[in-house]
Order: structure tokens, then C-alpha cells, then sequence
């Protein structure tokens, strides 16, 4: 028998760094709630028409299609076939696949707010909190699969809800401790670039090649430019673009004199001096006319978060996407949302050394076990603490005092109780502070006083 492994890009999860992950997705989901977001789940594959054509090209090829059911029929095989020949020539067929495993949670959120639009109280604000799929190249900080942290507000043209949202991603990295820069653009104004090169025609070719400019830089993302067929002026306008520096207004500034009257630039640049003018620098909001989040969908302020301390991909983005439900019927439903790396923001935390110690406390109260009747007082205590919302265990055995010391402080559990024949008789328990180090006898009535510090 083989020795067994895990598919690339997953992982396990050991008890310690569940633990910690939870203390990540219990302080996302306390901000979202006081935000007055609504918790929504939906399935782990959807239908492949509705995932594909909505990430543009590059994100097309990386959805994980799932071969459908059924195909060890005799009956079928010649026809499969057939189809798994159209796979390989890059081409999807309902003999061989028609669903596929969910790329993010956004596309899947319109398909709901779709399916169910007239039954919504709008604007709808809801959170999903699970994990996605892409057939990506697994290197520090990107998997195959992962969670994502969503929050989005559909059936609302406010502006208001980009501040909110921005509040959100500084509220959220604030209470874990992680510095963060959070960079707006908007796609309108990457609109307005196109319009300048050329056409409206190059939005996705001009967007594909900036959104790479951290990877690969600029003198690459202008060979790609050329490649995809701009003409020499019309990059070096966009070189003009991405050379743009300075203070949030600086740069601001400096647009309104690359785009002149272009009214779609324009529009985008009102967008963001809004945003700016309720939040500002308090948050470390930076305009970057460098960020084009390569997903087709979105149309006005875009986001994402860079950690500052250490070197890391984005840890958030997101963005408007003002007819995302139009794709599947129900036009003219406006949205916006922003999304949280919860594996890239774990390792970030794990990094920086940023969890608190108290996240690896699971039990807080072991119980010895010294025999039948001083186990059964013991386990009698311990449902009380437990009544109490105290966690804690007995030991499973009589054992020596040894190992089950050794038990407790593997676990990290700060308090062992002992409650031997001595303290039975008395009805006393002897409490021991592991971290402290420090022993003493109280009376078994007094527990929950001494173990609930």
C-alpha cells in the first residue's frame, strides 16, 4: 500500500492552527455582524454555466470542473469518448462535465440574489464564510483551496457602502494587530485609460497586464501590452498612467491632467475622493491607480489589502459590481462587496508572531483521576463548572500524578484539580496554577470562584 498523501494545495488543520484560524474567522464575522451583515451558505458546486465567462480568461481556466456521474456505463463509453477528445481541445461538454467547484463566493451570491431577488429585503447586506476552489500553481499563500471571508450589499447605488466597507477591512486588521495598507482604484477610471487607447475594446486587455504589475513589472506588463496588440503610443500613455505618484490628492491630481474631459475618468475619480473624504488616512487608504483586480465584473471603486510587514500577496479585495445579477436575468440589481485571504492573513499572523496566547486554551480545568469515588466527586464537579460555561475534562484512568501532569501541560490546560481520599472526607479540592505554578486547598464549594479567573 502506497504511503498516503493530500491532493496539492490542501492541507490538514491540527487542533492549533484550527484554533487559531477560528480566532481569524470569529473576529471577521463579530465585524460583519455589527455592520449588519446576514450570514448565507450556498453549495460547494454550482452549475458550469454559472461559473464560467465570469471571471474573465485567465480566471477560466482555473475552475475545477467535476466529471459527471454515471460514466463507467458501458453504454457510454464510446460517446465519452468522444467528449473527453472536445475537453482536450479546450472545449466544455455536458457528456462529460456540467458542474463545477465554486471560484469565489461572489458569482455564486448573485445566482442566489437571482433566484430569489423578490423575496429580499433591500439593500440586502449578507456575510458567507467558506472555502473555494482554483486549479492554481500552489506557492506561499495561494492553494487550491481555501477560504474566503465575503461580505456584500446588493440593491444600493450609495456610495456609503464602499466607506462601510472599507471601515469593515480597517476594523477587522485592527483588532487582529496586522498593519495594513487598504488601496482603492476605480474601474472607471481604467475605463477611461481604454477610451484613451483606443476603445472601450481594450478595457480587459489593458486590466489583465496591470493587474500583473507586482508579479512581473512594468517593463514586462509593457511587452504584454504590445503583445496583446496596443500600439507603442497608446502604452506609453499607459506607462504615463502607472508612473502617476505621489499623495492620495498628488496623484488625483495628476490623472485630472492625463484624462482631461474624459467624463468616465472623471466620474471615477469623484468616487474616490468620496471615499477618501469620510475615511481619509485614518485607515491607511491609498488611492493606487496601479490596482485593476483582473475579474471582469467589477465597475466602480475596487479594493485590496496589502499586509505592511511582510511580504505577502493581497489579504482582501473587492470591489462594485453594478449589473452582477443581470448575468443570470435580473438586471439593473447594483452591488458591492469585499472578501477576506484567511489563509494568507493566518500566515501573515503566524509570521508577525500575532495570536494571542489565550487562542490555544481549549479545556481550562483538568480533573485527576485517583479512583471510583474520587472520580465520581471529580466528574459531579466538573458538570457543575461545565453548567457554569467552564471547560473542562477528567482524566480518563487512574494513573500516576506523572502523567497526567504531563497530560494537562501538553494540552495547555492552566488548572489541574486533585481531589484525593483526604480532600474527599474533607469536601476540599486541591487546585494547582500550572503557569504560575502555584498550589493551594480550597474548599470544593469555592471552585468555580478560583477557576473562573
Amino acid at each position: 500500500m502506497s504511503k498516503p498523501s493530500l491532493p496539492q494545495g490542501t492541507r490538514d488543520f491540527s487542533v492549533a492552527v484550527v484554533r487559531k484560524r477560528n480566532h481569524i474567522f470569529n473576529t471577521i464575522r463579530s465585524v460583519f455582524e455589527l455592520y449588519g451583515f446576514q450570514p448565507l451558505e450556498t453549495p460547494a458546486m454550482e452549475n458550469l454555466d454559472t461559473l464560467m465567462g465570469k471571471y474573465g480568461e485567465e480566471g477560466d481556466k482555473l475552475i475545477f470542473k467535476i466529471l459527471n456521474n454515471g460514466l463507467d456505463n458501458s453504454a457510454k463509453h464510446e460517446q465519452a469518448r468522444a467528449d473527453f477528445e472536445k475537453v482536450l481541445d479546450g472545449k466544455n461538454t455536458k457528456g462529460i462535465t456540467e458542474r463545477a467547484l465554486r471560484y469565489d463566493l461572489t458569482i455564486p451570491f448573485a445566482r442566489y440574489v437571482a433566484m430569489n431577488y423578490g423575496q429580499l429585503t433591500l439593500p440586502f447586506k449578507r456575510y458567507q464564510v467558506q472555502p473555494v476552489w482554483r486549479a492554481d500553481r500552489p506557492q506561499k499563500g495561494r492553494y487550491r483551496e481555501f477560504y474566503q471571508c465575503d461580505a456584500d450589499v446588493v440593491g444600493s447605488n450609495s456610495l456609503l457602502n464602499e466607506v462601510e466597507l472599507s471601515n469593515i477591512y480597517a476594523t477587522v486588521f485592527e483588532k487582529l494587530g496586522v498593519r495594513v495598507e487598504i488601496r482603492i482604484n476605480s474601474r472607471k477610471i481604467l475605463a477611461a485609460l481604454a477610451e484613451l487607447c483606443g476603445g472601450s475594446d481594450k478595457m480587459v486587455d489593458i486590466t489583465i497586464a496591470i493587474d500583473k504589475i507586482d508579479k512581473i513589472g512594468l517593463e514586462k506588463v509593457k511587452e504584454e501590452l504590445l503583445q496583446r496588440g496596443l500600439l507603442a503610443e497608446q502604452v506609453t500613455r499607459i506607462e504615463q498612467y502607472l508612473s502617476i505618484s505621489g499623495s492620495n490628492e498628488e496623484k488625483l491630481q495628476q490623472l485630472r491632467q492625463l484624462i482631461g474631459n474624459n467624463a468616465t475618468g472623471l466620474a471615477g475619480i469623484a468616487e474616490i475622493e468620496f471615499v477618501l473624504g469620510y475615511t481619509g488616512q485614518q485607515h491607511n487608504l491609498v488611492a493606487d491607480l496601479t490596482l485593476a483586480r483582473g475579474l471582469n465584473y467589477y465597475t466602480g471603486i475596487i479594493f485590496e489589502v496589502k499586509a505592511l510587514d511582510v511580504q505577502m500577496g493581497s489579504i482582501g479585495g473587492g470591489g462594485r459590481y453594478d449589473d452582477l445579477t443581470g448575468l443570470f436575468g435580473v438586471p439593473n440589481v447594483p452591488g458591492v462587496g469585499i472578501s477576506f485571504g484567511v489563509d494568507r492573513i493566518y500566515d501573515v499572523m503566524e509570521e508577525l508572531n500575532l495570536f494571542p496566547e489565550a487562542v490555544q486554551t481549549g479545556s481550562k480545568v483538568l480533573f485527576f483521576n485517583l479512583g471510583d469515588a474520587e472520580s465520581k466527586k471529580a466528574f459531579e464537579l466538573m458538570q457543575q463548572l461545565r453548567g457554569s460555561g467552564i471547560a473542562c475534562e477528567l482524566y480518563h484512568e487512574n494513573s500516576k500524578f506523572d502523567k497526567q501532569f504531563k497530560y494537562a501541560e501538553k494540552k495547555q490546560i492552566p488548572f489541574v484539580v486533585i481531589i484525593g481520599s483526604t480532600e474527599l472526607a474533607e469536601n476540599t479540592c486541591v487546585i494547582k496554577n500550572l503557569k504560575e505554578g502555584k498550589q493551594e486547598t480550597v474548599a470544593q464549594a469555592s471552585l468555580y470562584e478560583k477557576v473562573s479567573i
